[in-house]
């Protein structure tokens, strides 16, 4: 059952320091996200709040805007590329019913602010126009994440995500933008979303629709996420459940399973279908990883 819980922020934005990502800092609408992935990496966050269920308790900041506008307008503001949603979705479920991205767009289209966005909905082509905007003033990314082709297995591991062919269509649209588009094929999750015909329709449909780059990585279980992403084999894969955890005695995945599925698929399909391994969208383009090597994020 959804509770939704409405609170105000003092602030917007949150500083990241960090030299490996490509922006400086972050911006959460929510706290939660109603998607339900059993691999999500910011599971954590809600002990912060002593909440319940990460996905069916949500907090929304219902200030964010005017403390958006705050920040931006303060002598103190230097500039820097925000990372809209690094730790729920942006465009989960509620942004229909409570619609600040139009008004936070417009505020960055004020300050010519450059952005980065990713979601696992297509809600966002309702804010298109005023992407296409700020596009032609900042640097701006849009990215979807995309862990796998088929519709049965999406609803079992990220129940309230969209499906792929949705999301790839969002981002051809977008593809007619000045905005940047990148696929992100992450997590992969062993013996479930790692088989070649499967990936290879993903790649197929990532070059249709004319992506600058594919993200990719393997799955990462730390902390509660691990309980949750185990829980969720057990009752939706039970025949994968020893094979999984074998796989996983620590954070990541044996290095040969990862050294294997690039060497053996994601290094080819990317060839294949002229698919750049990585673009660093925060700094206008990057030099591509060694193709053997693999990006994981959190």
């Amino acid at each position: 059952m959804l509770n939704v819980t409405e609170i105000t922020c003092q602030q917007a934005l949150n500083r990241i320091n960090s030299k490996f990502l490509p922006f400086a800092w972050d911006l959460n609408i929510y706290r939660g996200c109603q998607h339900g992935c059993i691999y999500c990496y910011a599971i954590y966050s809600h002990d912060y709040l002593e909440a319940g269920s990460f996905s069916d308790d949500i907090y929304v900041k219902v200030n964010i805007v005017e403390q958006l506008e705050r920040q931006l307008s303060s002598p103190r503001w230097k500039g820097g590329t925000i990372n809209i949603g690094g730790v729920t979705d942006s465009y989960q479920p509620l942004e229909a019913k409570y619609k600040f991205m139009p008004d936070i767009f417009k505020l960055l289209i004020k300050h010519k602010t450059p952005c980065t966005i990713s979601t696992k909905s297509d809600l966002m082509l309702r804010d298109y126009d005023l992407i296409d905007e700020l596009s032609k003033i900042a640097s701006v990314n849009v990215s979807a994440t995309i862990t796998c082709a088929d519709a049965g297995t999406r609803k079992k591991i990220e129940p309230l995500g969209k499906d792929a062919l949705e999301k790839f269509h969002m981002l051809k649209e977008f593809a007619k933008t000045g905005a940047s588009t990148g696929f992100h094929h992450m997590p992969i999750v062993p013996y479930i979303t790692d088989k070649k015909e499967d990936i290879e329709q993903l790649y197929a449909c990532a070059a249709d629709s004319k992506v600058g780059y594919v993200l990719t990585g393997v799955l990462y279980l730390r902390g509660k996420t691990r309980k949750v992403f185990f829980d969720a084999i057990a009752r939706e894969y039970p025949e994968l459940l020893q094979a999984l955890r074998h796989l996983y005695q620590k954070r990541e995945a044996y290095k040969a399973y990862g050294e294997a599925l690039y060497q053996g698929v994601i290094n080819g399909l990317r060839r294949k279908y002229g698919l750049r391994s990585y673009a660093n969208p925060g700094k206008g383009g990057a030099k591509e990883k060694e193709e053997s090597k693999q990006l994981t994020l959190f």
